[in-house]
């Protein structure tokens, strides 16, 4: 059995009138989930909000987290994804004013002993072990697609006027083509954050490592990094999920 401690904290921020973040961690341990809404005011909260109630009822009904490994787990998640991909996109035809919705999705599944990790959009996932940090998730950005392209460099990137375009996210028909989820053995020590884009948009890779490695709480730690975020300016709602493997 992994022992995991979590904490977590999703704030409006500086320069928003509501939320349009959500989060959900499940307090058995089983999975961590960070939607970031888009497409104005009602609609973006509506979307994020979507994700992360029908992603979780989905997977509590098809998942056996005891047992469950590799791509029979894989296909879950892409099931569990896709119903609130399809959930999204019929509200979008119906209602008009959520016309144009959609909401990045990023989460850690835990099942047998092991970590699940993916998502679409451009909310990430991050490990700290060993006192180096990796990006678990890959961005569906327009930049990202373009410096993997070599069209632009990653300096280039970072202040790319396409940097927030993304090409997938739930509510869109590419939302549906599943989330390249990867499985990601967990050991003694790790330290995870599952974050929306306000907190990158504030605080760049070496103060993330610098936050999970100074805070020993996780519920600090997730307060930390909002604070953090806020402080080196980020404009967006701004929400972060901790993670610690004891």
């Amino acid at each position: 059995m992994l022992n995991l401690k979590f904490g977590s904290l999703s704030v409006t921020g500086n320069y928003r009138d509501n939320n349009e973040d959500a989060c959900v961690v499940d307090e058995l341990g089983r999975f961590f989930i960070v939607a970031d809404g888009m497409g104005g005011q009602a609609a973006g909260e509506k979307a994020s909000e979507l994700a992360t109630e029908i992603v979780p009822r989905k997977l509590d009904q098809l998942v056996d987290f005891s047992s469950d490994v590799g791509d029979v787990l894989t296909k879950k998640i892409d099931e569990a994804v896709g119903e609130a991909n399809s959930e999204i996109l019929a509200l979008n035809e119906l209602n008009p004013s959520y016309h144009n919705m959609g909401t990045t999705i990023v989460f850690v599944v835990v099942s047998a002993g092991k970590f699940y990790v993916g998502g679409i959009g451009d909310s990430r996932v991050y490990c700290l072990r060993d006192g180096e940090l990796k990006q678990l998730t890959t961005d569906h950005s327009l930049t990202r697609a373009l410096v993997e392209a070599g069209t632009i460099s990653e300096e280039e990137a970072a202040t790319h006027r396409y940097r927030n375009v993304l090409y997938r996210y739930l509510g869109s028909k590419e939302g549906g083509t599943g989330t390249e989820s990867k499985e990601h053995s967990p050991q003694s020590g790790d330290r995870y954050l599952i974050c929306s884009d306000g907190v990158t948009d504030g605080i760049k890779d070496p103060e993330i490592q610098t936050v999970l490695a100074a805070n020993d709480d996780p519920q600090t730690c997730a307060e930390a990094m909002v604070q953090a975020a806020l402080d080196g300016g980020s404009k967006d709602n701004v929400t972060s999920v901790i993670v610690y493997v004891e």
